[in-house]
């Protein structure tokens, strides 16, 4: 036995050490904010040759618009058009790249619930869009409406989530056209959280800004000025921007509201299967986008996503959360920084159950978002399948990751009181600190206290049913669940809610684009 297991082995015998409380422990609601520089896997003058080779891509090969009001504003905004590519010039990206704000909050329906954007601020957001969802007890399925809610109702239960990330995935037992309609409701009633809409499309995306502006008390031309929405705009790499896209990059920057541009950078597949080479794609890519919002509102908040990641060589799968994607994800947030627009990354695996592939996966993804200066974290929580599946299970493993790297956040306090120097005189040599004043004052709030991590000695955690993470977050979802309670909404405004989503689905709703 070591001096190290030794000492641990010293602290397992001690009498007196009682279980945590039955009470899931967590971390309050709050601002996350990264006291530690950004890491740096790029030399400033590799940044520099990244930027430049994208812009050369603007200006010689260009990208493909196929949206012709988006190559309308573009032309009169000084860019080439040929047919339907579009080229822009390193002076125009420039101008536009000037006007973006390096900060942003985003209003929510309880007002202590705001979100801030940029600087040292990081928010987490909960899985989006995936097809399927799984749990322990019945496996992966086709999503139903009433899974979906209680899907939101345990997000809304975790604090550690600041922003519901855009329907956690598809309610298919719900009618295409309008079940944007159902999801927009169900985020609105079940959370006083801010929310992500939807922006596929002109149609879904004027739905999400009407009710987005409804259930605030406003009208969308004050939510202009009061900015609630935010919205993932994938470019369909490489180099094109396809028509719902468009549309709803469009319809946001005309409302005031915060698109992601992100494109879909896989290295090997849909760009360069060499990391600069996938980064100089993406980086011209989002660019293009954050430009045409500039184009379309000069200083509306935009988001530069990062998502390159790499394929499986062998098999073409997707991989994540991988060293190529955290050096990505850190190369990403440069990228970001150079230009002075506000970044967004995610948290994302492979993994096809919610196992030690998913945790340590997960792990490095938010290592390298949040070391990577991400403003947002996206699908932060309850990723699976590499993002077709929402697990409830993966929600609760996610969280607890989440709240770590909170932790980590939070800065060591080093003072007087800190540095304990009469505690190590009063304890002297062999003894230890378990009962003395400096514990006792400190004790329940000294460390980090776990959602799901299990800390008995092995003789007790086998006596009590010796339960891994997965089943234990399988209760733990489940008892979040029971003692939810929904955040009251004014009558008034959820009167004018079913009225919209009414009259909208009367009108057949919107068509699939």
């Amino acid at each position: 036995m070591t001096s190290d297991t030794a000492g641990i082995a010293r602290l397992r015998r001690r009498p007196g050490r009682g279980t945590r409380s039955a009470e899931t422990a967590q971390r309050p609601f709050g601002r996350v904010r990264r006291p530690y520089k950004p890491i740096e896997v790029l030399s400033a003058d590799n940044v520099e040759a990244l930027h430049r080779a994208a812009l050369a891509i603007l200006r010689d090969i260009g990208m493909r618009v196929l949206e012709p009001s988006a190559r309308d504003r573009l032309r009169s905004a000084g860019a080439i058009i040929d047919g339907e590519t579009v080229k822009l010039e390193p002076a125009l990206v420039t101008e536009r790249l000037s006007t973006v704000p390096d900060t942003f909050t985003l209003a929510a329906r309880n007002p202590a619930r705001m979100l801030h954007f940029g600087g040292n601020d990081t928010v987490f957001a909960s899985v989006g869009g995936p097809a399927y969802v799984m749990d322990n007890d019945r496996g992966r399925r086709d999503g139903s409406f009433a899974e979906m809610c209680d899907y939101l109702r345990v997000i809304q239960s975790l604090d550690i989530l600041h922003q519901e990330g855009g329907g956690p995935f598809e309610p298919m037992d719900l009618p295409a056209n309008t079940r944007h309609l159902d999801i927009y409701r169900a985020q609105i009633t079940l959370l006083d959280k801010n929310w992500q809409t939807q922006t596929l499309g002109r149609a879904r995306t004027l739905d999400g800004i009407m009710l987005g502006a409804l259930a605030l008390g406003m009208t969308p031309e004050s939510l202009v000025s009061t900015p609630a929405l935010l919205g993932i705009i994938n470019t369909n790499s490489p180099l094109q921007l396809d028509i719902p896209m468009a549309e709803g990059l469009i319809t946001m920057a005309e409302h005031g509201q915060v698109n992601v541009i992100t494109p879909f950078t896989l290295a090997g597949a849909m760009s360069p299967v060499t990391l600069a080479g996938a980064l100089v794609q993406q980086h011209a890519e989002a660019m293009l986008g954050i430009v045409l919002t500039q184009v379309v509102r000069p200083g509306v908040p935009v988001m530069y996503g990062g998502f390159t990641s790499n394929v499986d060589m062998r098999s073409g799968a997707p991989a994540f959360g991988t060293p190529e994607y955290a050096k990505a994800a850190q190369a990403s947030g440069q990228l970001a920084r150079h230009i002075g627009v506000p970044f967004r990354s995610s948290n994302v695996s492979a993994a096809n159950e919610v196992d030690a592939q998913a945790a340590y996966e997960s792990m490095m993804s938010l290592w390298g978002s949040v070391m990577g200066g991400a403003h947002l974290v996206e699908h932060a929580a309850g990723w699976m399948h590499g993002g077709l599946t929402a697990s409830f299970e993966k929600l609760i493993l996610d969280a607890e990751l989440l709240q770590m790297m909170a932790a980590y956040c939070d800065p060591i306090v080093v003072d007087e009181a800190s540095l304990a120097l009469d505690a190590i005189r009063d304890v002297g040599p062999g003894g230890h600190f378990f009962g003395t004043p400096h514990t006792m004052e400190r004790y329940q709030t000294a460390f980090y206290s776990p959602l799901l991590s299990n800390w008995d000695n092995h003789p007790n955690w086998l006596e009590r049913g010796s339960s891994d993470a997965r089943h234990k977050a399988n209760g733990v979802w489940k008892q979040l669940l029971k003692d939810y309670e929904q955040p009251p909404l004014d009558p008034a405004r959820l009167e004018a809610i079913d009225s919209f989503i009414s009259h909208r689905k009367a009108e057949g709703g919107a068509p699939m684009n």
